[in-house]
């Protein structure tokens, strides 16, 4: 899927940081009609008490006594509803603000101009307003909340034994592609046509990326399953993630952060596993680390042999030029890259042989 773009906007909003009451705009009505608070609390049945109140933005004008304003005064109570609303609103958005700046620091540690650039978060200088885009962008109300969707269940990012991801990246990252998967219309999700999908998307290796992007799309969504690319987040060090948008839809999200048709392919292939191998409440990252979790293993292996059948893996340590690679990735339908990131990988051969047989990816807009 093509990377979101937008144009940066400069917005300067103006939030007051105090709200006027709709007591000020009775007292002025009062005043102009030369009438009373003794005489509106008879012509309206409510307390001298309660009219001070009102006045005084201590109580709030309910929807009755807006009924009753507008007999008395012949200001429809609409309008005092609406006055009401505002100022209960703009109170709100105070309080959320004066909360929200003790929580300035946490968007250290999220990339706000990398979401700013692609056009998932709207620019302004106000820390502010910066942080409430943000958390709108996470579809929660506060950092206390964003940790209970993110860190809580988080346990499955954790399992490195090499290094710790930066979670407040890695989750920007995955929250891009949520928020493009949940506009992909797919099909509910079905095990067994995915399984066959991926015999056929093992059959676009050979193409051109720029010829199978689309397809492959359209053939996990007819199994179930949103398939996004969405462009790495320097420092995220994520390949690929896996998670349940809901019991019918999943989510296998590749960032192309190697760039090469090897680690594309097998990146996928591991996350394709992890949807039709496991279960349906953990979220499986992908990353440039090692996993002691044994579901990581399981979906590797699954991965390796269905690209290169185990009946015809133990060839690989007989393969010492291009064209025998080439050779050997014709006869069993892939792309020399991928058996050349095989061979890397198994320590066949070394990091720098046979580079030359992968193909570079780029995003399909690019």
């Amino acid at each position: 899927m093509a990377k979101k773009k937008s144009v940066e906007k400069r917005l300067y909003p103006f939030t007051p940081d105090y709200a006027i009451a709709p007591g000020a705009t009775l007292a002025e009505t009062l005043a102009a009609k030369g009438m009373s608070q003794t005489e509106l609390a008879a012509r309206t049945g409510l307390t001298e008490k309660t009219i001070s109140q009102i006045i005084n933005g201590v109580a709030p004008i309910s929807f009755d006594s807006a009924l009753k304003l507008e007999a008395a005064l012949g200001v429809p109570a609409r309008l005092w509803n609406n006055l009401e609303r505002n100022f209960q609103e703009a109170n709100a958005q105070i309080a959320q603000a004066e909360r929200l700046e003790s929580d300035l620091d946490w968007l250290k540690s999220i990339p706000v101009r990398d979401l700013v650039k692609r056009g998932f978060v709207e620019s302004t200088r106000d820390k502010v307003h910066t942080l409430r885009n943000v958390l709108h962008f996470f579809g929660v109300t506060d950092v206390a909340a964003w940790e209970r969707v993110w860190v809580e269940p988080s346990v499955a990012f954790r399992r490195s034994k090499a290094r710790e991801f930066k979670l407040g990246l890695v989750a920007a990252w995955i929250r891009m592609g949520e928020l493009i998967a949940g506009q992909m219309i797919c099909e509910p999700y079905d095990a067994d046509k995915f399984r066959k999908s991926l015999v056929e998307i093992r059959k676009l290796t050979v193409k051109s990326p720029s010829d199978w992007q689309q397809e492959i799309v359209e053939r996990c969504a007819d199994a179930g399953v949103a398939m996004t690319l969405v462009p790495a987040i320097p420092g995220a060090g994520v390949s690929g993630v896996t998670k349940w948008l809901s019991k019918e839809k999943a989510l296998v999200q590749l960032s192309l952060l190697y760039k090469n048709d090897g680690s594309f392919w097998f990146t996928f292939f591991h996350e394709a596993a992890h949807v039709l191998l496991h279960g349906k409440k953990d979220v499986f990252l992908h990353g440039d680390a090692q996993s002691d979790d044994g579901r990581e293993a399981g979906a590797d292996q699954f991965a390796r042999n269905l690209l290169i059948p185990r009946d015809r893996a133990w060839e690989l340590p007989t393969l010492r030029t291009e064209k025998q690679i080439r050779e050997f990735a014709q006869s069993i339908g892939i792309a020399p890259g991928i058996v050349v990131g095989r061979m890397h990988h198994d320590g066949i051969v070394r990091p720098s042989a046979f580079n030359e047989l992968k193909r570079k990816i780029k995003y399909a807009d690019d």
